[in-house]
């Protein structure tokens, strides 16, 4: 059984930054995707981007510009760099790694 831990959630005032990270605990499975999804308050899980294991990337039209996805296949990490925040962001981020999920890290965005 492969675990997903998420990192680098928080609170942020409209305009700032945070940056999430997900480790997945077995360096011997390889997935041919890693992503983050979100789930705001009263909403549907939702897609932010994902990359594939050859670094081909989706991302959700909202967050273009703004997020920007990465991994390192070598210790199966995926990372969310997420700048200009804003109130709408705010959700519960869960890493994906094939079919498997992170326990969620809370992002609010608030001032």
């Amino acid at each position: 059984q492969v675990q997903l831990v998420e990192s680098g959630g928080g609170l942020v005032q409209p305009g700032g930054s945070l940056r999430l990270s997900c480790a997945a605990s077995s360096s011997r499975f390889r997935f041919n995707v890693m992503g983050w999804y979100r789930q705001a308050p009263g909403k549907e899980r939702e897609l932010v981007a994902s990359m594939t294991s050859s670094g081909t990337t989706t991302i959700v039209d909202s967050v273009k510009g703004r997020f920007t996805i990465s991994r390192d296949n070598d210790k199966n990490m995926v990372h969310l760099q997420m700048n200009s925040l804003k109130p709408e962001d705010t959700a519960i981020y869960y890493c994906n790694a094939n079919s498997f999920w992170g326990q969620g890290t809370q992002v609010t965005v608030s001032s």
